[in-house]
C-alpha cells in the first residue's frame, strides 16, 4: 500500500510517498510545490531515480496534486508505474468540532473542520479548501484526515476539562483537546525502542515554531500543554500561548481595536515575536548573545514555561523515565535544553554538557548517572500519518 502524505499551506504543497507494503516503510519520493496560484510556482520532486525542478503556472492545489501524481509516474524519475498505485492521500489535520481520531474525508468531516476554523485559523481553512477541491478533482482517491487531537483522547477527563459549565464542554467541545499528536505519538513509539522497554513514563517536548509538552505513560497521552486551540500552552514563535481571557476587555477598551483585530495580534504577532520582535529562535539566540535584553527575556520566558509544564507533568506521571526534546528547536538548541534542565539534579535530571552540545541528532544527552534519561529524538510525523491512514483503509476494507 502506497500512501502520499501531504502537508498543506495556503500556497504550498509538500509531500512524501511511503510504501507501507514494504516492512521497512521506505520513502519512495518526496517533493514540494511552492507559490501555488502564481505564474512562477516552483515544483521540486526527488526520488532514487533523480531530481527535477521546474517553474511555471500552477493555478491551485488540485493542479499541484495532479503535477505531483504525474511526477511520481514519470518515466524518467518516477517511482510508480501508474498514479493509480497511490492508495490515499493522508493529511495531518489539526482540529474539528467534537470529531477526532482518523477519518476518511467526507462532507461531515469537512463540516466539523470548518466549524472550528476560528479555533485553528492558520490550519483549518487552507486544509478544508484544498480537501474540497481534491475530492472534486480526484473522486476515486481517498483522502484521510489524521487529527492531531486523536493521540490525546486517553487523557483523563479531569485533565481535559476547563472549570466551565458542563454543556460548554459536552455540547460545544470547549475542552483541552491537545495538538501535535503525530509528533508525540511518534515519540511514544520510538522511546520504548531506544530504552528497551514499554512500561515507561516520558515527557515529550515538541519545540519549534509551534511548541507543546506531553506527558506519556505506557505509550498513552496523560496531559498536554496545548488546550482548546494551537494558540495556548507554551509561547510559540508568533502565537501567544497561555493568556488570561479577562485581559481582553482591557485590550478592547484601551486600544480601540475590535475583537477580531486583538485575536489576530494574539495569533500572529505575539509569542516570541511579541516579546522581542523576532520569531526565529536562531535569530533570538544570536541577539541575546550580543546583549539584547528583549531577546534574553523571550528565551527566559520560553524556558520558564517549559520548566513549568515539566514540573506539572512530573507530578502527573509520578516521575519520569525520560525527557525527550524534539522539533526544530528541541533537536537543535543546546541553549534551550541546558536552560530547561538547569539545577534539576534533585529531580534526578542531569544534563551532560558535552553530549548536549554535539553528537548524532538522535542521542542521549544526560549523564550516565542521571536517574531520568534526557534525549534528543527527531520526530517523524509523516510516518505516523501514513500508518494511521493505512489502518483506517484496511479497517474499511
Amino acid at each position: 500500500m502506497k500512501i502520499l502524505v501531504a502537508n498543506l499551506g495556503s500556497t504550498s504543497f509538500k509531500y512524501r510517498l511511503f510504501d507501507l507494503s514494504d516492512p521497512a516503510e521506505p520513502v519512495l519520493a518526496r517533493g514540494a510545490i511552492e507559490r501555488i496560484g502564481s505564474p512562477n510556482a516552483k515544483s521540486v520532486v526527488k526520488s532514487p531515480r533523480g531530481e527535477r525542478e521546474q517553474v511555471g503556472p500552477i493555478a491551485d492545489h488540485g493542479e499541484a496534486v495532479r503535477l505531483c501524481l504525474d511526477s511520481l509516474a514519470d518515466p524518467e524519475i518516477g517511482v510508480l508505474a501508474d498514479a493509480s498505485e497511490v492508495s490515499a492521500i493522508g493529511f495531518k489535520a489539526v482540529h474539528a468540532r467534537n470529531l477526532t481520531g482518523v477519518h476518511v474525508v467526507d462532507e461531515s468531516v469537512l463540516a466539523a473542520m470548518e466549524a472550528f476554523a476560528d479555533v485553528a485559523p492558520a490550519h483549518n481553512p487552507p486544509y478544508t479548501r484544498a480537501m474540497r477541491m481534491l475530492r472534486e478533482r480526484f473522486p476515486k482517491l481517498p483522502l484521510v484526515a489524521a487529527f492531531e487531537t486523536g493521540f490525546h483522547r486517553t487523557i483523563p477527563e479531569a485533565n481535559q476539562r476547563y472549570a466551565i459549565p458542563d454543556a460548554w464542554a459536552t455540547e460545544l467541545g470547549v475542552r483541552r483537546w491537545g495538538v501535535h499528536g503525530a509528533s508525540h505519538r511518534y515519540i511514544s513509539w520510538r522511546m520504548p525502542e531506544l530504552m528497551g522497554r514499554s512500561d515507561i513514563k516520558v515527557i515529550s517536548c515538541h519545540l519549534g515554531g509551534s511548541s507543546s509538552l506531553c506527558a506519556i505513560r505506557n505509550g498513552e497521552s496523560q496531559a498536554c500543554s496545548l488546550g482548546m486551540s494551537p494558540q495556548s500552552g507554551l509561547p510559540h514563535n508568533n502565537r501567544v500561548g497561555d493568556f488570561d481571557v479577562f485581559a481582553l476587555p482591557v485590550l478592547l477598551r484601551e486600544t480601540g481595536k475590535t475583537l477580531e483585530e486583538i485575536l489576530n495580534i494574539l495569533a500572529n504577532q505575539s509569542g516570541l515575536e511579541g516579546l522581542c520582535g523576532a520569531r526565529d529562535l536562531r535569530d533570538i539566540e544570536s541577539a541575546a548573545s550580543a546583549g539584547d535584553a528583549r531577546a534574553q527575556l523571550a528565551i527566559d520566558q520560553f524556558v520558564g514555561s517549559i520548566r513549568h509544564y515539566i514540573g506539572a507533568f512530573l507530578v502527573e506521571l509520578g516521575g519520569a523515565d525520560a525527557i525527550v526534546f524534539t522539533g526544530g528547536i528541541g533537536e537543535n538548541s543546546s541553549r534551550i535544553r541546558s536552560g530547561v534542565c538547569r539545577d534539576l539534579g534533585w529531580f534526578g535530571i542531569e544534563l551532560d554538557p558535552s553530549a548536549n552540545e554535539s553528537g548524532p541528532v538522535e542521542r542521549k544527552v544526560s549523564t550516565p548517572g542521571s536517574r531520568v534519561e534526557v534525549w534528543t529524538v527527531p520526530t517523524n510525523e509523516e510516518i505516523v500519518v501514513a500508518r494511521l491512514s493505512k489502518e483506517i483503509l484496511q479497517a474499511k476494507g
